[in-house]
Parts: C-alpha cells; sequence; structure tokens
C-alpha cells in the first residue's frame, strides 16, 4: 500500500514523501495518527501542487535576498564613535548599531542576521556578512570614523 506522509516519520521517511508500506501498518498505525494520507490520484495532485508552490516562494525569496545582497553591496555605513590613541575605540560598535545606522539609510535587516565575529574595537573599514536567507549571504562596507569633539 501507497501513503504520502504527512509528517517525518523515524525508518521511513520525511514529510511529502510516498511510501510503500504494508496495509496493516497504514491502517492501524499512520492512517489514525494522521501521520500520512492514501496515494491516490487526488492527494498526489495535492503533493504535486503543493511541491509547485513551495518551489515557487522559493524561488522568490531567493530573488528578494539577491535583490537585498545587491543593495547593501552598494553601500557604506559610518559610524562615527570616540576613540583614543592608536585608534582604539572607547566601547565597541556591535551588531546593534551597525543595525541602527542600515534603518537611518533604509535598508531593514533583522540585527541577528549581521554576522558579526566580535565587536568592533578600532577605526577603520570593515566588511561585515549579512545573512539574508534563502542561503544567500551579503557583505556591508562598516567604516568607523573618530567621532567629531
Amino acid at each position: 500500500m501507497e501513503v504520502i506522509l504527512q509528517q517525518d516519520v523515524d525508518n521511513l521517511g520525511h514529510i511529502g514523501e510516498v511510501v510503500k508500506v504494508k496495509p496493516g501498518f497504514a491502517r492501524n498505525y499512520l492512517l489514525p495518527r494522521g501521520l500520512a494520507i492514501l496515494a491516490d490520484q487526488k492527494n498526489l495532485a495535492r503533493l504535486e501542487h503543493q511541491k509547485r508552490s513551495v518551489a515557487a516562494k522559493k524561488a522568490k525569496a531567493e530573488k528578494a535576498a539577491q535583490e537585498t545582497a545587491t543593495r547593501l553591496g552598494t553601500l557604506e555605513v559610518q559610524i562615527p564613535a570616540r576613540a583614543g590613541d592608536e585608534n582604539r575605540l572607547f566601547g565597541s560598535v556591535t551588531n546593534q548599531d551597525i543595525h541602527d545606522a542600515l534603518g537611518r539609510q533604509g535598508v531593514e535587516i533583522d540585527r541577528k542576521k549581521i554576522l558579526l565575529d566580535a565587536p568592533i574595537k578600532t577605526l577603520g573599514e570593515f566588511e561585515v556578512p549579512v545573512s539574508l536567507g534563502a542561503g544567500v549571504r551579503g557583505k556591508v562596507r562598516v567604516t568607523v570614523v573618530r567621532e567629531p569633539e
């Protein structure tokens, strides 16, 4: 008997897969618990439709992420900070500071997606990676300048 899995089932398969199982296992375990549905023409057609719609949504999200990555590549963010001798900052520049600076330029990105390894503690230019979802990463150029006194 063939069924379409509605949820991941250990040692059987993942959601959306069509698997062949014994009729008793399907009738007594998978179907009553809602783990699977029968693989008839109607359900197979619905599964194909769902796969197409998920693929379309994924392509749309990937395209939007690529556009945002391209836009980020053209931006340069300047962050003024107080610095002492040898260009060391009093404090540091964190992903929250970069998030705020991007927001002032009209780019809204979740601060958790700004992948700063460690806070910036010196003046200068830095390339900061940003995760944009759908497997797309962009980079934003951050320049930390001395705050005018």
